[in-house]
C-alpha cells in the first residue's frame, strides 16, 4: 500500500488477484519507479512495473531460486541483492 502524508486512505500498488503475495518482508523502489517486494512464503522476490507484476528472482521452475526471501536492497548502481534462506 502507498499512503500519501496526511491521507485516510492508501493506494494499492502491488499484490492482490493474480500478482498475490504471501508475507511479503520487505519493499523497495528504484531509480525508475520499479517496486520490488521479498515474497517470503512464494519462495520469490516480485517487480510491478506501472502496475503489472512479475517475478524478478525465484518462483517454481526458475533457475535462480530463491527460499524464504526475508529481505531486500538496490545500490546506487541499480544492482538486486536478496536475503535468503
Amino acid at each position: 500500500m502507498k499512503w500519501r502524508r496526511d491521507a485516510k486512505e492508501g493506494t494499492v500498488m502491488a499484490g492482490g488477484n493474480l500478482n498475490q503475495l504471501y508475507r511479503p518482508q520487505g519493499v523497495i523502489i528504484d531509480y525508475l519507479g520499479q517496486i520490488y517486494v521479498a515474497d517470503r512464503e512464494n519462495d520469490r522476490i516480485m517487480r510491478w512495473c506501472e502496475g503489472k507484476g512479475e517475478v524478478a528472482v525465484g518462483g517454481n521452475g526458475e533457475e535462480n531460486q530463491s527460499n524464504g526471501p526475508p529481505g531486500l536492497s538496490l545500490d546506487d548502481e541499480g544492482n538486486l541483492y536478496v536475503v535468503d534462506l
